[in-house]
């Protein structure tokens, strides 16, 4: 993959939506339904020579399989040849500026790019039913921070919040204390509507979160009607899956566009750091690393002189938190 610039032959647009092979890309106001060329489905190393579908001069030195369970993703800028019927072909995909993935089941790692090319990734989660898992929500902001994309967490149903839910509150706390953003939101209330529009307003966002958190209400809540055909792609697609087959790029009535994606109960990283790495994903933990006995060579679990492991003591790292890195650590799945 790698950017180039459009022929008089070829084509220039925007993967909004894709499913069972057939990707709708969206050129100059206009879809196009798109297939790809087999050539994604291989890693080419390229120098010199010419590219026939962009005249620029490259050459194949190697040829591998691609570690990729679909090389295009949704957002992604694409280059395609025109066919009969309205139809083309996707022969190029231009450098992403980043992608969010997740590790795809099966007998070898495979990477899965979820989206491509946003703004903020907003991992979504109900106050109560279902019950929040704060171990998937660190997976998830763990696989942001991987990708170098912000987070904004919301939460829903916070009107179903009771005076003795202390715990609940203190978690949004501990989020806001280590510097991401949480909205309370609520569609019978209309708590943080408001602030959520402003949020997605002008930005090319991701939605992630497990089925029954009200996604697709909030999102009405903002833009009547939008919920429903968000939802309409998620059922489509089917529960459980763990590799989604209909992906769709939503645009906001107020500018910018939104990727729901359906419920994962599972969210591997596909990046795998080594503990060094994988502290930095932690933003508090991030001052602590290589100040370690082991220096950058501790895992932060059993060795002694850990600074990771006495910040949690000291109560400067939530154990909680903690107990999601050493999940993450022994690549434990988070439900």
């Amino acid at each position: 993959m790698f950017s180039s610039q459009p022929t008089d032959s070829v084509r220039e647009g925007i993967v909004y939506r894709k499913s069972q092979g057939v990707y709708t890309v969206q050129h100059q106001g206009q879809i196009v339904q798109c297939a790809i060329s087999s050539k994604l489905r291989k890693h080419l190393i390229q120098w010199g020579g010419i590219s026939q579908s962009t005249n620029i001069r490259r050459e194949i030195k190697e040829v591998r399989e691609i570690d990729q369970v679909d090389p295009v993703a949704i957002g992604d800028r694409v280059y395609f040849i025109e066919a009969p019927g309205s139809s083309g072909l996707i022969v190029e995909v231009a450098e992403r500026r980043n992608k969010l993935s997740r590790l795809s089941s099966g007998p070898r790692p495979i990477e899965q790019v979820i989206v491509a090319n946003v703004d903020q990734i907003i991992p979504v989660f109900a106050a109560r039913n279902p019950a929040p898992k704060w171990a998937l929500l660190d997976r998830y902001l763990a696989a942001a921070e991987s990708a170098g994309i912000p987070s904004v967490i919301v939460i829903t149903k916070s009107d179903q919040l009771r005076p003795q839910d202390h715990s609940l509150i203190d978690v949004i706390e501990l989020y806001r204390r280590i510097g991401y953003r949480v909205l309370l939101t609520s569609t019978v209330t209309g708590e943080g509507l408001d602030e959520f529009a402003y949020v997605i307003e002008s930005s090319a966002s991701v939605m992630i979160g497990k089925s029954g958190v009200g996604k697709s209400s909030l999102l009405n809540a903002v833009q009547p009607g939008l919920g429903l055909r968000v939802n309409a792609v998620s059922e489509a697609t089917g529960k459980g899956k763990h590799t989604t087959t209909h992906l769709e790029m939503f645009p906001l009535d107020s500018g910018g566009s939104i990727v729901d994606t359906p419920g994962m109960r599972e969210f591997g990283l596909w990046a795998d750091p080594d503990a060094g790495g994988l502290a930095h994903l932690f933003v508090e933990m991030r001052p602590s690393i290589g100040a370690c006995r082991f220096g950058l060579d501790c895992t932060h679990d059993h060795e002694p002189g850990c600074a990771i492991k006495q910040a949690v003591e000291q109560g400067d790292i939530a154990e909680m938190r903690y107990h999601s890195y050493l999940r993450l650590l022994a690549d434990d799945t988070a439900e």
